[in-house]
């Protein structure tokens, strides 16, 4: 989990959100023993080159849930190769498990990579996101 978390810290360039507070290890220890939590790693040779972590979103209205592919990247000297693909691919059987109709995931317009690869493997649908804070004043992100 610790490579999983180096690895989103360097290619988000956001070492504050994933190096610098990290969960201890009876945090991280539940979150792995969640059915809900799943994290997927891409290794080449000893070394973690890509990752992708999602949950298990249970739905209200019917018995069945949907999966949200939260964080998904490779490293920058990989990509190209099929590996964020492959991650994906890898995601539906477990989906399937699980009871899911559908795997759903974000990406920022103006990340043109995420987008086209999406835009392969799935339907685009435009929506808005809010971040709604916990505390009133208190940011969003």
């Amino acid at each position: 989990m610790s490579d999983l978390l180096d690895c989103f810290g360097r290619e988000f360039d956001d070492h504050k959100t994933y190096c610098d507070s990290r969960p201890g290890r009876e945090y991280l220890g539940s979150l792995l023993s969640s059915s809900s939590f799943i994290a997927l790693g891409a290794i080449d040779g000893d070394k973690l080159v890509g990752g992708l972590v999602a949950y298990e979103l249970r739905k209200f209205e019917q018995q069945r849930s949907e999966i949200y592919i939260y964080d998904l990247t490779v490293s920058s000297e990989h990509r190209r190769k099929g590996i964020a693909t492959a991650l994906i691919e890898a995601l539906k059987p477990i989906a399937k498990k699980l009871g899911a109709w559908i795997i759903f995931v974000q990406a920022d317009c103006v990340d043109n990579p995420a987008v086209n690869l999406y835009s392969k493997l799935g339907e685009k649908e435009e929506v808005l996101h809010f971040d709604i804070p916990v505390i009133r004043g208190q940011p969003g992100i």
